[in-house]
């Protein structure tokens, strides 16, 4: 074994979704390792991508969302999807998001950005709460019971924006409206002044795998436009779902 390789790995290994940031007096203290070895592990897994270095602390970098990517299932069920949410895209003139859950949150692994996302950045490898996304109450409302509880037990409902639902009894509430039509709506909760539906992604096993969404920066996606918003979207997820094997138990669903 080439022991640089498996304390570079421990270093990486340290972060979790509620200590996202490390820093190399952080590192020493969990590893035990001498600070000169840490920042030299530390640069090398920057240069890499690994890593990323802001200010004194260091968070995981993009390379690892590439690395997460090319796992099996995600690179099919992201190749799958892509022509269909690139034409889902073209009807609706908005963003559109794809994600998976990981751990204890979702993760963004395909996106079409819109022109007039106000974002300086691509939400692409970006991880978000499953409470304040659609994306996320997409996956959320149509998991298994036991497991949708154990998941907001650790994490419970943190105020992302003023608009973000913390409260449990509400939360169960949105949910069942999910299930009822078939998707989530995100009223600004995650990121102010940005609107979004998401609908479910199953698979052969009719499992619940990832989810799509579409996302605006006027009210107008979840209001005024969502009637025309809402039948492409399911029907963009439904194309999906199928190509990763899901067999409808009935007609039309």
């Amino acid at each position: 074994m080439i022991n640089s390789v498996l304390k570079a790995v421990e270093l990486l290994e340290s972060f979790s979704p509620e200590d996202p940031r490390r820093t190399l007096a952080d590192f020493a203290e969990i590893t035990g390792y001498p600070k000169t070895t840490i920042y030299t592990l530390a640069a090398t897994l920057v240069k890499t991508g690994l890593l990323e270095k802001n200010g004194d602390s260091y968070s995981l970098g993009r390379a690892v969302i590439r690395m997460t990517q090319s796992v099996l299932i995600n690179v099919e069920l992201r190749d799958r999807a892509a022509p269909i949410l690139r034409e889902l895209a073209d009807k609706t003139r908005e963003s559109v998001y794809l994600t998976v859950p990981d751990g204890e949150r979702v993760l963004y692994t395909y996106a079409i950005e819109s022109s007039h996302r106000l974002a300086a950045r691509s939400a692409l490898g970006d991880h978000a709460y499953y409470h304040s996304t659609s994306v996320g109450k997409a996956i959320l409302a149509f998991m298994d019971q036991d497991e949708r509880s154990r998941l907001l037990d650790r994490t419970g409902l943190p105020a992302v924006t003023p608009n973000t639902i913390t409260d449990r009894a509400r939360l169960d509430a949105e949910l069942a409206d999910t299930r009822a039509r078939g998707y989530s709506i995100d009223r600004s909760e995650n990121e102010r002044g940005t609107f979004c539906i998401g609908a479910p992604i199953y698979d052969n096993n009719r499992g619940v795998i990832a989810s799509c969404s579409v996302s605006g920066n006027s009210e107008r996606v979840v209001t005024d436009l969502l009637s025309t918003f809402e039948p492409v979207l399911l029907d963009a997820a439904d194309q999906i779902s199928r190509r990763m094997g899901y067999v409808p138990l009935r007609v039309g669903r």
